[in-house]
């Protein structure tokens, strides 16, 4: 607005016009500026903790409520229309990222995760299968459900990884590392199109590693021969990680933002806003967590709190706009889906009323 309009604008005119603006923002502080959010042709990825053998098995009937919500009212619709199937630890003492057991994994425990993910009648198989049940009951989803692979860390300074063509590998060399995970990554590309699901389009890959300082630069190269594959490259780094402001330098499609909120509850709600804000200002998309402690009537419930992250959404725009990745801590949706008490009901409802109107809202980019 130009002076020579403002002084056509008696004071109280003005005076009001500007009480009206500042009151608004108070209000609804989110319209002053549309947030700007990550997207990709996946809506809803939900995190998929497979492989220890501390783990679900990840039959058909366990994946069931994690594809099928059926509401209140007795209606039915599908649900995520993403999995990431992720592993940190064998379950066994052996970890397969920085800091989750003693031991790091060598080839022959990248080799039995592998043989872990492809098990017929579980994991993809079971998915698989469980999808084709449930388009017996309500008919095809229009949309073939993407996965996302998780990859092993090779750690720097390892020397006991194993053989690949008759070398053995030193991880203190970055040729070598970067060798074996491109061997992990054909793997899974060979054994998933071996397989012919039905309903299955793997999607691409997802880093394990929570910050950039173990990976030393490796995830370039790595994004490199990714997209190679013609896959994309995924990303969640925890609250303030070490290098998630420079996702896209380090060679992922997508980052999406831990908020942490969740897990601490000393962790004031103001949090939940500041990761949201985070996720807008270097465009990434958002995770949203809960577990099993969620369940209403459990001892000391988190139920608020996973109730938080749905309010929050709503209100800043992550719903409206965002890709979303969701942490359920393994098992956090077929404990609620078991449960009798109306209040997780009705929390998975409101939860999934949203995942379903986001599917038939936005239109998918990749």
């Amino acid at each position: 607005m130009t002076i020579k309009r403002i002084s056509q604008i008696s004071f109280g005119k003005l005076f009001s016009i500007t009480f009206i603006s500042l009151f608004g923002l108070l209000l609804f502080p989110s319209c002053g500026k549309q947030k700007k959010y990550a997207r990709t042709s996946i809506n809803d990825l939900v995190l998929i903790y497979q492989g220890g053998t501390n783990r679900l098995d990840w039959t058909e009937e366990q994946f069931a409520p994690y594809v099928l919500h059926t509401f209140a009212d007795g209606h039915k619709d599908w649900f995520f229309d993403g999995f990431l199937f992720l592993e940190f630890a064998n379950g066994q003492g052996v970890s397969y990222a920085t800091g989750y057991a003693p031991k790091s994994a060598v080839k022959t425990d990248w080799e039995w995760l592998l043989d872990r993910i492809f098990e017929k009648g579980k994991s993809l198989s079971a998915l698989d299968r469980c999808i084709d049940s449930i388009k017996n009951q309500i008919g095809t989803p229009g949309f073939k459900h993407k996965i996302v692979l998780g990859l092993p860390m090779p750690r720097g300074g390892q020397e006991d990884w194993g053989e690949l063509n008759g070398k053995k590998l030193s991880f203190s060399l970055r040729q070598d590392q970067l060798e074996a995970e491109y061997w992990y990554i054909d793997q899974l590309l060979k054994r998933f199109n071996s397989a012919k699901y039905n309903n299955l389009e793997l999607y691409g890959f997802y880093w394990v590693e929570e910050d950039n300082i173990a990976s030393k630069g490796i995830t370039v190269p790595i994004s490199s021969y990714i997209h190679s594959k013609n896959k994309l490259f995924c990303w969640i780094p925890y609250w303030k990680a070490r290098g998630f402001e420079k996702w896209k330098e380090l060679g992922f499609d997508i980052a999406y933002q831990q908020p942490n909120y969740y897990f601490d509850k000393k962790i004031s709600i103001e949090r939940l806003k500041q990761a949201c804000d985070t996720a807008s200002k270097y465009n990434m998309g958002m995770e949203m967590e809960f577990d099993k402690r969620s369940l209403h009537d459990t001892t000391d419930s988190y139920y608020s709190r996973f109730k938080d992250y749905i309010n929050s959404f709503d209100e800043t725009g992550v719903f409206a706009s965002s890709s979303i990745a969701y942490y359920c801590g393994g098992d956090g949706i077929l404990k609620m889906y078991e449960s009798n008490n109306t209040k997780d009901r009705e929390i998975m409802d409101d939860l999934a009323r949203h995942v379903t109107e986001r599917r038939n809202r936005l239109k998918t980019t990749k």
